[in-house]
């Protein structure tokens, strides 16, 4: 079965929302509905996960006592400052997300966190559930999705510069190396005078992601400053990237409004990127997506759903996280926001794999998501202190952005400022 639907469209979230969505019924649920009573569930999420209030309205209507008051926080860094001040302690949610590139961090904790049950095991890609198993073998991470890049771009954008349209053809002229990349870039910006794409610190995201090593090593040994792809990285940033870009980072109000104005003609494009455009720019008709991206494939982005160890309601949250999880809903998910499933099973499903983004030109993102999967070839490892290093590094391009550093200066405060963590 072809299914051509188009994406609901979701604004991102410029602040902490809070949806409540109530049911009631008879049946018991578990946990502290084992008496039979009701039983709330909390959950946190940032970003948008693709959990709609129609996809947790499912679930209340198949356990009639469970009311789900979903909390989302605008981003994963207001997420993170959040988990790691109440884990162990009090003030989490019964079910709490965590993105992938803290993820480790978070790991470090393992024992705070519930065990997944053993009758969901098994059905993540292997690299995803192991990310999420600590040394004694417990596996206490959901995973929710993975990020395989394409490029998304503006179909009128590109004609207005004399660039192809065609996503067949878009592909062909940005597949290869980052190079090739920044000289379409470079071509855009002289036929318009206008930035190629949205952020610099996007570039520096996909190319370390494409790395084996970034800053730590597998046995803990810090190489963050004495890494020469590191370094390497950072300078083809601000070389090549910074010229060409609109802004320095992402999810600042005039970014999102600028998908919507034609600031830029094009962004490297996880497939829960997807549900932001078109949530930030519901009446462009001219966004498309490539099956394609600099250097071969990369993976930007992913999470999983943990649950607090000592949480009022473990058994009912393990279950409904679960749920949540299982490929069906992460197939929907999917159709919501473009956030792509990380389960073998799921690419299989005709609801996947015959998905167009009427939003996106008829794109079928879901075969563009499965051979941009399938393009990742290299799983950087991100250790615990992953998340500090790259925002440290995000900040120091930035500063060449903003002016307030040259490229050399902002490398050296950067050296710094690491060597301290």
């Amino acid at each position: 079965m072809n299914l051509s639907r188009r994406t609901k469209a979701f604004a991102a979230v410029a602040g902490a929302a809070s949806i409540a969505l109530i049911a009631t019924g008879c049946a018991a649920a578990d946990d502290a509905a084992s008496d039979g009573g009701p039983v709330e569930l909390t959950i946190a999420t940032f970003n948008d996960f693709g959990y709609t209030d129609e996809l947790l309205q499912e679930y209340m209507d198949e356990h009639p006592d469970v009311t789900i008051v979903h909390n989302r926080a605008a981003t994963s860094n207001d997420a993170r400052a959040n988990y790691f001040q109440k884990l162990g302690k009090e003030g989490l949610a019964d079910i709490e997300a965590v993105e992938v590139d803290w993820f480790t961090e978070a790991m470090q904790y393992s024992d705070l966190l519930a065990e997944v049950p053993d009758s969901a095991k098994g059905r993540w890609l292997d690299w995803k559930e192991a990310a999420a198993t600590d040394a004694d073998g417990r596996l206490v991470g959901f995973g929710t999705d993975i990020g395989p890049q394409g490029v998304c771009y503006r179909s009128d954008l590109f004609a207005a510069a004399g660039l192809p349209t065609d996503r067949a053809e878009v592909a062909a002229l940005l597949d290869g190396d980052w190079d090739n990349f920044f000289d379409v870039a470079d071509q855009y910006k002289a036929a318009t005078g206008k930035p190629f794409i949205d952020s610099a610190n996007s570039v520096l995201q996909g190319i370390v992601n494409q790395l084996e090593t970034a800053y730590e090593e597998p046995d803990g040994t810090i190489v963050a400053t004495e890494n020469a792809d590191i370094e390497d990285a950072y300078n083809t940033v601000v070389e090549r990237a910074v010229p060409i870009s609109a802004y320095a980072g992402q999810w600042s109000d005039d970014w999102f409004a600028s998908m919507a104005n034609g600031e830029f003609a094009a962004m490297l494009c996880p497939g829960w990127m997807h549900g932001v455009i078109s949530g930030n720019a519901p009446d462009v008709t001219g966004w498309d997506i490539a099956d394609v991206f600099p250097g071969g494939g990369g993976n930007w982005g992913g999470s999983y759903l943990t649950v607090p160890a000592n949480g009022e309601n473990v058994e009912a949250a393990l279950e409904l996280a679960d749920w949540l999880t299982a490929p069906e809903q992460q197939v929907k998910a999917f159709a919501n926001a473009g956030t792509f499933p990380s389960q073998s099973d799921a690419y299989e499903d005709e609801d996947l794999t015959g998905f167009t983004n009427e939003y996106f030109n008829g794109a079928p993102s879901g075969e563009i998501g499965i051979s941009r999967a399938e393009a990742v070839t290299v799983a950087t490892f991100k250790g615990p202190k992953f998340f500090q290093y790259h925002d440290a590094l995000q900040n120091a391009v930035t500063r060449v952005f903003d002016g307030v550093e040259d490229q050399k200066t902002s490398w050296d405060t950067w050296v710094t400022e690491v060597s301290a963590f």
